[in-house]
């Protein structure tokens, strides 16, 4: 059982959903300071609008409020594609070309995660690389 592509890739697909909606869980969540020095980075990282340029004027947080965002639907539309190809059974040598772009691109991102974030996220998105690249080395080159 352990030895059909299909297993990992739904296991990939389990872990992209599980990543999306773990880095979704920070829209819900209000951090509180616990000191005056977080008080006061939370203050203007809130509050204190940077000049980007042609009338822009964003703070850190609305920034990073965008680039949280798209984390999530980094892994979303890699487990939509994921579904799509299982539920269709796209032909074998299709899907290792989409499993070679996804394992490339999760692995790229795995590396910046791990130079980056901290230990949850490294954890799953090392667990979505591992399951693309034994679901590629399982896929048959033909049919």
């Amino acid at each position: 059982m352990f030895r059909r592509h299909t297993f990992w890739l739904w296991l990939a697909v389990v872990f992209q959903l599980l990543n999306a909606v773990a880095h979704s869980l920070s829209f819900f969540i209000t951090q509180v300071p616990t000191n005056e020095t977080e008080r006061q980075l939370l203050e203007l990282m809130g509050n204190y609008q940077l000049d980007m340029g042609a009338g822009f004027h964003r703070t850190t947080h609305q920034l990073f409020t965008a680039l949280s965002a798209c984390f999530p639907l980094f892994y979303l539309l890699g487990a939509l594609n994921n579904i799509y190809c299982l539920k269709t059974r796209v032909e074998p040598r299709v899907l290792r070309a989409l499993l070679a772009i996804q394992a490339i691109v999760f692995g790229i991102a795995l590396g910046v995660i791990i130079v980056f974030a901290f230990l949850p996220p490294i954890v799953l998105s090392g667990l979505v690389f591992l399951s693309l690249a034994v679901a590629f080395f399982l896929t048959p080159k033909t049919q």
